[in-house]
């Protein structure tokens, strides 16, 4: 126990780093996750090309080499921001195209005279989509969903290795200052354990209000 009472400050930073990495990578995710849904059922072939590329180079790309390509190749490009901007825009590229996957299987799951129902009444393929065919997908889809964002938080300690603040990289300083290797990293597990939990709780409550009843 003094492990975590004599460093709890440093724990505690690394919770923080991972919470926000966590919510502000999952909010990237969905958000892209939903345009590239949308371009890959999208009538329009060009952005269905380009919404297959995406989800393919993605979920093909180990996370490691996508975070050497963000966070070391774009600062050559003269893009240069903080390292945990680069680790959000990483994560959240790599979830999205998981996410994009999810949402496209529970668009397949809603009835094709649902969406020829809206057209036949004048509406776009943007308001067909929006207001009749994802509102339906996403209740469908709320467990996948959370489980690929629970996903998302512990795929988050691979940025510490990058210079990044985050629960995994704690064990670094603490293994320096001569502390038991074990309990390091059983407090680490705790703090995973928490954030995970948290998101799960979160989907349950969606999934109990809004999930579809099977």
């Amino acid at each position: 126990m003094y492990v975590l009472t004599e460093n709890f400050a440093l724990y505690g930073k690394g919770f923080w780093g991972t919470v926000q990495l966590t919510v502000y990578a999952s909010l990237l995710a969905l958000v892209l996750g939903f345009v590239m849904a949308s371009f890959r059922v999208a009538p329009i072939g060009s952005l269905r090309v380009f919404g297959t590329v995406w989800v393919n180079v993605l979920r093909n790309t180990p996370l490691t080499l996508l975070f050497f390509a963000v966070l070391l190749g774009l600062p050559r490009f003269g893009l240069v921001l903080p390292f945990q901007v680069f680790a959000v825009l990483a994560l959240g590229c790599y979830t999205s195209a998981f996410i994009c996957e999810v949402l496209r299987s529970g668009i397949n799951t809603v009835p094709k005279g649902q969406g020829e129902a809206a057209r036949s009444l004048g509406m776009s393929f943007g308001q067909t989509l929006g207001t009749v065919v994802l509102p339906q997908a996403f209740r469908s889809v709320i467990p996948p969903i959370g489980s690929t964002l629970i996903a998302l938080a512990k795929n988050s300690a691979i940025a510490g290795a990058f210079s990044v603040n985050e629960l995994l990289g704690t064990y670094k300083t603490l293994s320096e200052l001569g502390y038991n290797i074990v309990w390091t990293f059983v407090w680490i597990a705790v703090g995973y354990l928490i954030i995970t939990l948290s998101i799960s709780a979160l989907f349950h409550v969606l999934e109990k209000h809004y999930g579809v009843a099977r």
